[in-house]
C-alpha cells in the first residue's frame, strides 16, 4: 500500500518520552538525597568536572589566567605524546643533552651535558620528578628549539579549545605572556586520558629513579587517595600552590584543578574535599551508546521503508544522586525524511531533561546511507507527498 494511504503516518514530529528509551537501559533508584552547595576552595581558582561527561560541577574563576608553573608540563607532555603517536618519536630514541637543557634552574632530573638521554627516561623525569631539564631536552629534540616547540604547544591548545591558555616554554618558569586557566587544564587533562590511555599511567607512578636518584612524584594524594591517577603539580612565587588531579570511582572518573592555594599541603587538602563532593553527591551513566538505533523512522522516495537514526558519540550525563528516575529523553526528528540521505547526515536533536531542566543536547545522526529508491517507488512517494503538500 503506498505509504500516502497509511493514515497519514509521516504527518507528525518524533518525540518519545523516555519512559520508552530509558526504561530498558536504566536502573531504578528511589533515594531523593538533596545535593548541597560546593564547599568553599581557598584558591585563585578551580573546577570541578566530569571526566566522561564534561559536566561542571563546580568552579570559581575557572576562565582567569593564571600562571600555570609546572602544570605546564601536561601541555609538554601532550605534545610529546602526541609526535609518538604520530610515528615521528619513539620511546627509544637516544636524546642529547644540550647545555641550555643541563642549565635550566628549578626542578630537575639531574641530567648531564652532552650524554645520551632516551626519550622514555625524559618522559619519566618530567613527568614524575617534574623535571625542566628533561622538558627543555625533549622540546629541543622534538623541535629544534624550546621556541619552535612553545610554537607547537599553542598549536596543540588551540586544536583542543585552549582558548585562554598561551604557552612560552615547556617547563613553567615564570614568563610574561605564559597563562592558563583551570577549565583549559581541565580540558587538556580529559584530552590526555582519551587520547593517550597508553602513557596516561606515568602520572600514577609515585618514584623514579634515574643518575642514581630517586625522587617522589610531588602528587601528594598518590598516597593519600589510591583512587587518583594524575596529574600534575605546579609551584612558583607568582603562580602559587597548583594541582590538578583525576580521580575514579565505581567507573565515575573526576577532573580537579586548583590554581593558587598557599602552600603543598593546601593544594592537597583543597582537592581532596572537592573530589569527595564530586563522587559523594552525584552520579555519571552511559545513557545511549554510538551507533545505537534510537529511532527507525520512516523515509519518502527510499529503497528501504525506514531509515536507521541513533548518535554518533556515547552520551553520559551526571546529575545528582538518587535523580534517576526523573530523567527525560525526547527525539525531536523532521516530520519528512526523503532519501537519498548520506550516513552521518544531522537530522535531529536528542535532548534529556531532569524536572524540566536540559541535561544534555546532542545530533541525531542517519546511522546508515538511505539510498533513492526505483522509478516507480519515487513516482508513488512524490503523489503522496504532493497530497500531503509536501513534495520538493
Amino acid at each position: 500500500m503506498p505509504k500516502w494511504l497509511q493514515n497519514n503516518m509521516m504527518n507528525k514530529i518524533f518525540t518519545i518520552i523516555t519512559g520508552l528509551l530509558l526504561s530498558s537501559i536504566l536502573m531504578a533508584q528511589s533515594s531523593t538525597s538533596v545535593t548541597p552547595q560546593a564547599p568553599q576552595v581557598n584558591a585563585s581558582s578551580y573546577i570541578l568536572m566530569d571526566y566522561h561527561s564534561g559536566r561542571v560541577l563546580a568552579e570559581n574563576n575557572k576562565d582567569l589566567p593564571v600562571d600555570p608553573a609546572s602544570i605546564t608540563k601536561m601541555m609538554t607532555a601532550y605534545v610529546v605524546f602526541s609526535e609518538l603517536k604520530a610515528g615521528t618519536l619513539a620511546l627509544t630514541d637516544q636524546v642529547t643533552i644540550s647545555e641550555k637543557a643541563w642549565r635550566t634552574g628549578g626542578s630537575k632530573m639531574f641530567i648531564e651535558v652532552n650524554k645520551k638521554v632516551s626519550v622514555d627516561e625524559l618522559i619519566h623525569g618530567m613527568i614524575i620528578q617534574s623535571g625542566n631539564d628533561a622538558c627543555v631536552a625533549l622540546a629541543e629534540h622534538i623541535a629544534g628549539s624550546e621556541e619552535v616547540f612553545a610554537d607547537m604547544m599553542n598549536q596543540h591548545a588551540a586544536q583542543l579549545g585552549m582558548t585562554q591558555s598561551h604557552f612560552a616554554n615547556a617547563t613553567g618558569l615564570p614568563a610574561e605572556d605564559h597563562k592558563v586557566t583551570a577549565s583549559d587544564v581541565a580540558k587538556l587533562g580529559r584530552a590526555i586520558i582519551q587520547q593517550f590511555p597508553e602513557w596516561y599511567p606515568i602520572f600514577a607512578q609515585k618514584e623514579y629513579s634515574f643518575n642514581n636518584i630517586k625522587q617522589h612524584n610531588r602528587n601528594t594524594l598518590l598516597w593519600r587517595d589510591p583512587t587518583v591517577d594524575g596529574f600534575k603539580t605546579g609551584h612558583t612565587e607568582a603562580a602559587g600552590y597548583c594541582l590538578a588531579t583525576s580521580a575514579m570511582r565505581n567507573g565515575m572518573r573526576l577532573i580537579n584543578v586548583v590554581m593558587g592555594t598557599e602552600s603543598e599541603k593546601a593544594r592537597a587538602d583543597e582537592t581532596q574535599k572537592m573530589i569527595n563532593y564530586g563522587f559523594r553527591f552525584f552520579e555519571t551513566h552511559k545513557l545511549f551508546k554510538a551507533g545505537d538505533e534510537q529511532v527507525n523512522a520512516e523515509i519518502w522516495k527510499g529503497e528501504a521503508e525506514t531509515l536507521s537514526i541513533g548518535l554518533a558519540d556515547d552520551l553520559f550525563i551526571t546529575i545528582p544522586k538518587g535523580q534517576y528516575e526523573a530523567l527525560d529523553a525526547k527525539v525531536d526528528l523532521p516530520s519528512l525524511l526523503t532519501a537519498p540521505i548520506p550516513k552521518g547526515t544531522q537530522l535531529g536533536q536528542l535532548r534529556v531533561e531532569l524536572k524540566g531542566e536540559l541535561v544534555a543536547e546532542v545530533p541525531l545522526i542517519a546511522l546508515e546511507e538511505a539510498v533513492s529508491g526505483g522509478w516507480w517507488t519515487r513516482t508513488i512517494d512524490s503523489i503522496g507527498l504532493w497530497f500531503e503538500g509536501d513534495d520538493e
